[in-house]
C-alpha cells in the first residue's frame, strides 16, 4: 500500500514536471515566434512596410554592420550627417517611409520621423507610452527622474521642479564663470607659447573637462579637481554599460553574468555610489550646522536643494533618489553641454562670418566682462546660432518610448509591448518641415524664435534637441544659460578655425561625439 502511494506521488509529481516544462517552452515559443508574428501581421495589415522578423536577434546584426561601415570612413564638410552618425534608421526611412517597422531582439519597433506622430507620441499624459524597458547593467547608469513612470515620475517631478526655476540658476552664474574662467586660463596659456598667440587644441576632451566642472561646482560645490574621480569612474562605467547594451553578438543573458566585465561594471557602481553617499552626508552635516539651513540662499548648488526637496517629500523621496539623480546630474548635465559646446565651435568654424557676428554681439553687450544673467537674456545672435546648432548636431539623435497597452495615434492601431523609436535627426533635417536648406547651417531660421523657426507655420513643434511635452528636459534652461556664458567667454578671447587634422565624423555614443576628436586652431585676441 505504502509504495502504491509513492508511486503514485511519483507519477503526480513526473507530470506537473512535465507540464511545468511543456508550459515554459510554450511561453518561450509565444515570446520569441508566435506574439512577434501576429504582430507584424497586425503593423503590416495597416500598410507599416519594414523588415520581417528573424528569429532572436531580430536585425540587429544588420545594424551592427552598417554602423560599422559607416564607421570606417569620415564624411564630407557638410552638415548632412544621419547617413554616418545613424545610418540604420535613415536606411530604413529613405527605403520605407517615415513610419516603419524594424525589430530589436523578439521586440518589434516602429520607426518614426513623421513630425504629428512624434508629438502626439511626446505630448502623451496618460501614459500610453513609456520609457523603453532596461536591463539591470543600463539601470546603473542611472535610475533617476528620466526613468521613472506614472505616478512616481509625478511626484519626482514637481519636488524637483522648483530646483531649475531661474531664480535658483542665477545663483549658480558665479559657478558658471569661474569655471568659463579657468578655461579660458588654460587657453590662454596653451597659446602663449608662440609669439602670435596661436595654437592646436582639441576642444572636444577640454570641454568635457568646463562641463564636469561646472556640474561638479553646481551640483555638490566642488571644483573639477574634486569631482575628478567621479567623472572618471561615470566615464568607465558608460563605456562599459553602453558595451554591454549595443553588443549583437551575445547569448542572451550573458550580460546578468559574474563575467571579468560584469564585476568590474558593478564594482564601478559600488564606488560611484560610495563616493556620492560622502558628498551627501557631508552636504547634510553642512546644512545642518548653518542656523538657517532652509535658506535657498545658503544652499544653491542642486544637491542642497535636492535634499530640500527630500525632506519636504513626506518620505517620497530616499537618499537612494538623491543619489540616483545626482547620477543623472554627471552623465545628462555634463555630456549634453560638452556636445553642444563642441559643435558649435566646430560649426562656428566651419561658417566664419557668424562667428564674427556672434562675436560683435557679445562684445557690444558685455565688452570683456563676463557676462551676467541680463546680457545672457539679450545674447539673440547667440541663440539663434545655438538653436541651429542643436537642430543639425542635435546632442540625442533618437527618443525611445514603448507602448505599455494598444494604442490609436494618428489612424494607427500599435498594439502593446511595441518599441517606438522617435527619429529626432530625421525630422530636424526634413526639407517638409524646414524648407529646401534643411541640410544647411542658417540660423537666420530662428530670428523670430523656435515657434516660427519651422517652414510649416502652422506645425509650430518640429524641434525636439530637449525633448517636448510633460517629460522636456528638466535642465533645459540650465544647459543653455551655461553653454551661452560659455560661448560668449570664449568669443570674446579667441577666434578659431578648424585645424587641417580635423576629420569630420559625427557619431553616437551616449551623446552625439565627433568620433576623431575636435582638433581645432585657437587665435588669441
Amino acid at each position: 500500500m505504502e509504495s502504491h502511494l509513492y508511486s503514485e506521488a511519483f507519477v503526480i509529481t513526473a507530470c506537473s514536471l512535465v507540464l511545468l516544462v511543456l508550459y515554459s517552452i510554450l511561453r518561450i515559443i509565444y515570446s520569441i515566434w508566435w506574439k512577434p508574428i501576429y504582430t507584424e501581421k497586425l503593423l503590416r495589415r495597416q500598410g507599416i512596410r519594414g523588415t520581417s522578423h528573424k528569429l532572436l536577434r531580430g536585425d540587429m546584426g544588420e545594424m551592427r554592420r552598417v554602423t560599422m561601415q559607416a564607421l570606417s570612413k569620415p564624411m564630407s564638410l557638410n552638415h548632412r550627417i544621419a547617413p554616418r552618425a545613424v545610418p540604420f534608421f535613415h536606411d530604413m526611412v529613405q527605403r520605407y517611409g517615415k513610419v516603419c517597422m524594424s525589430w530589436t531582439e523578439t521586440r518589434p519597433r516602429l520607426i518614426i520621423g513623421d513630425s504629428e506622430l512624434i508629438r502626439t507620441i511626446l505630448a502623451d499624459k496618460n501614459g500610453h507610452f513609456v520609457k523603453t524597458p532596461q536591463n539591470p547593467l543600463v539601470n546603473l547608469l542611472q535610475q533617476g527622474i528620466s526613468s521613472l513612470e506614472g505616478e512616481k515620475w509625478a511626484i519626482r517631478r514637481r519636488l524637483m521642479t522648483p530646483a531649475f526655476h531661474l531664480d535658483k540658476l542665477k545663483g549658480m552664474l558665479p559657478a558658471f564663470s569661474e569655471s568659463c574662467s579657468n578655461l579660458i586660463d588654460r587657453w590662454t596659456k596653451l597659446t602663449s607659447t608662440t609669439p602670435q598667440g596661436t595654437g592646436e587644441v582639441d576642444v572636444a576632451p577640454e570641454l568635457q573637462i568646463l562641463t564636469t566642472d561646472v556640474i561638479s561646482r553646481t551640483a555638490f560645490g566642488s571644483s573639477y579637481d574634486e569631482g575628478k574621480k567621479l567623472f572618471q569612474l561615470q566615464k568607465e562605467q558608460t563605456v562599459l554599460v553602453l558595451e554591454a547594451y549595443y553588443n549583437i553578438f551575445y547569448i542572451p543573458g550573458l550580460r546578468f553574468v559574474p563575467t571579468r566585465k560584469n564585476r568590474r561594471r558593478y564594482e564601478l557602481d559600488r564606488e560611484i555610489k560610495a563616493i556620492l553617499r560622502d558628498l551627501i552626508r557631508k552636504k547634510e552635516q553642512e546644512m545642518q550646522n548653518k542656523e538657517s539651513g532652509d535658506d535657498d540662499d545658503d544652499d544653491v548648488d542642486l544637491l542642497g536643494l535636492l535634499l530640500q526637496c527630500k525632506d519636504g517629500s513626506n518620505n517620497c523621496m530616499t537618499i537612494d533618489d538623491v543619489l540616483e539623480e545626482c547620477k543623472l546630474f554627471y552623465i545628462a548635465g555634463q555630456e549634453t553641454s560638452a556636445s553642444l559646446l563642441t559643435w558649435t565651435m566646430v560649426v562656428l568654424s566651419m561658417h566664419p562670418d557668424w562667428q564674427q557676428k556672434a562675436r560683435e554681439e557679445v562684445l557690444l553687450l558685455c565688452g570683456k566682462r563676463a557676462p551676467d544673467f541680463n546680457a545672457i537674456n539679450h545674447l539673440k545672435i547667440v541663440t539663434m546660432i545655438l538653436n541651429e546648432v542643436l537642430r543639425l548636431y542635435p546632442p540625442v539623435t533618437v527618443l525611445l518610448r514603448y507602448t505599455k497597452q494598444e494604442t490609436s495615434i494618428g489612424g494607427l492601431s500599435i498594439p502593446a509591448g511595441v518599441e517606438t523609436l522617435l527619429f529626432v535627426l530625421s525630422l530636424h533635417l526634413d526639407p517638409k518641415c524646414w524648407g529646401d536648406d534643411a541640410e544647411q547651417f542658417n540660423p537666420e531660421r530662428f530670428s523670430e524664435g523656435v515657434a516660427r523657426s519651422s517652414k510649416d507655420n502652422h506645425n509650430q513643434t518640429v524641434f525636439y534637441p530637449f525633448g517636448w511635452g510633460p517629460r522636456i528636459c528638466l535642465g533645459q534652461n540650465f544647459a543653455m544659460i551655461e553653454v551661452k556664458m560659455a560661448l560668449a567667454m570664449i568669443l570674446q578671447h579667441f577666434s578659431f578655425e578648424l585645424s587641417p587634422s580635423y576629420t569630420h565624423a559625427p557619431c553616437v555614443g551616449l551623446t552625439l561625439q565627433p568620433q576623431y576628436g575636435a582638433p581645432l586652431i585657437l587665435h588669441r585676441l
